[in-house]
């Protein structure tokens, strides 16, 4: 008995320890809980001259009466006191908890937003669905950059079979999984995109040892060795930018991207291993596969996934970015068996040495080879060709075969600023659409 008194003592003084630290100098705290206190007394003394003028008797002390009239302004009329004590003690209220939210919230507000702005749409991201966006590359950071504003339940899983430039020497030298494509998604996915997100992106030029490396990157490498694992070192990124969702790796296994590649002219394929290295062979790509086969998935994304309202996969490289993360059989059973919205976005242009000259039916009849028939409820491509490409690229069109398949869905998602890239507000715009055009407005599926 006497150890629980005194753990219960303990924690008295902690609570008290805690709640007496609201009170420290330099808060901006204490002015505003004294004029709540000051207007919750006036609302106390009005109820406390009402009720006395109710319940007094001839029988009160002289003195009493005399002091609590003159408290309670009892010689003025009762209507002008209860105007005076209410209307002084609602506002002295109100106006303290206004006064008291601002200097809570302020270190989280952004420049130029209200408080109320900022909540209400805090609490609609909060309400969104949960998406699952699955890739890698330039094309998923865009994603996702346009996603956030539609949803906090966002989580990005994201291709580890990189091997080239700044991930792929880290990968080498350090033995961790590539961090470039997760960097990019943890900068995407930042609340902040200013200058801590501008540094989580620099890359570093002229010097021998550096050159080539982005902060990021090094950043990720050294938070792997210092929490020792590459996973936690993900997650702690994360906080560190204050992302909106979660980036995780398909796979904890350091696994190799390996293809086989009709080369021009050639009459055998020819066998190329590593995913930097199979666009380069400029052949066509017949099959691609992980070595080791079977790699088991990162348990998170498989939770993901199964509790996913809207699984998307794409945009991005198609052999070297997509089918990485589908060719992990733990994940792709895991989507087979999901019941989300299972949407693929088609990139906007070809890409060299991986889909010269490919459709959007030939993108997803490559996919679905490997994946199987009938994988995607949704297929979704761009139907704007105005801009020039260049020389290196062309547009991947919808052709007849395209539009024939019930499930493709085209618009205009080219960013006008990069015409082979997608828009990243119009691309976000129109997945939300689709999902509530198939689910209903969000307000009736709130309980």
């Amino acid at each position: 008995m006497k150890a629980q008194n005194l753990t219960l003592r303990q924690r008295f003084w902690q609570w008290a320890q805690g709640f007496s630290r609201w009170f420290k100098p330099g808060l901006g705290i204490k002015r505003w809980m004294l004029v709540i206190l000051a207007g919750i007394t006036m609302l106390g003394l009005g109820l406390a001259a009402f009720l006395f003028d109710l319940y007094r008797t001839e029988t009160t002390n002289s003195t009493v009466l005399a002091f609590v009239s003159l408290l309670s302004l009892r010689f003025l009329p009762r209507f002008i006191r209860v105007l005076f004590f209410g209307g002084l003690g609602v506002g002295l209220v109100a106006y303290g908890t206004w006064g008291l939210n601002r200097a809570l919230l302020r270190p989280f507000l952004r420049p130029g937003r209200t408080v109320i702005d900022q909540l209400s749409d805090f609490r609609r991201r909060d309400r969104g669905p949960r998406v699952v966006a699955i890739g890698g590359g330039h094309g998923l950071s865009t994603l996702l950059r346009g996603l956030k504003t539609h949803t906090r339940n966002l989580t990005a899983i994201v291709t580890v079979a990189d091997d080239g430039g700044s991930s792929g020497r880290l990968r080498e030298s350090f033995g961790i999984l590539p961090p470039g494509d997760i960097r990019n998604c943890l900068a995407a996915l930042s609340n902040d995109e200013a200058l801590l997100t501008q540094l989580f992106q620099y890359r570093f030029s002229g010097s021998a040892g550096l050159e080539g490396h982005s902060f990021g990157n090094l950043f990720i490498t050294a938070l792997t060795d210092i929490t020792g694992s590459f996973e936690e070192a993900v997650a702690e990124s994360g906080r560190a930018l204050s992302v909106s969702g979660r980036v995780l790796p398909s796979t904890l296994h350091d696994v190799h991207l390996v293809a086989d590649v009709l080369l021009p002219h050639a009459v055998n394929e020819v066998r190329v291993q590593g995913e930097s290295k199979i666009p380069e062979a400029a052949g066509h790509i017949r099959r691609v596969w992980l070595e080791p086969n079977n790699p088991p998935a990162f348990p998170p994304v498989l939770q993901a996934i199964l509790n996913a309202d809207l699984i998307v996969v794409g945009p991005g490289s198609l052999y070297t970015s997509l089918l990485p993360n589908l060719l992990v059989p733990d994940l792709l059973a895991a989507i087979h068996a999901s019941r989300a919205i299972k949407v693929y976005i088609c990139n906007i242009a070809t890409q060299v040495g991986e889909t010269d000259l490919y459709t959007c039916h030939d993108h997803v009849q490559a996919l679905e080879e490997q994946v199987g028939e009938n994988f995607f409820d949704v297929v979704l491509c761009n139907e704007n060709y105005e801009c020039n490409l260049g020389s290196t690229s062309e547009w991947v069109r919808a052709d007849e075969k395209s539009r024939a398949d019930l499930r493709f869905y085209g618009a205009d998602l080219m960013d006008a600023d990069h015409p082979w890239r997608h828009d990243s507000v119009k691309l976000s715009q129109v997945l939300m659409d689709l999902f509530y055009e198939r689910t209903g407005p969000l307000s009736d599926r709130i309980e």
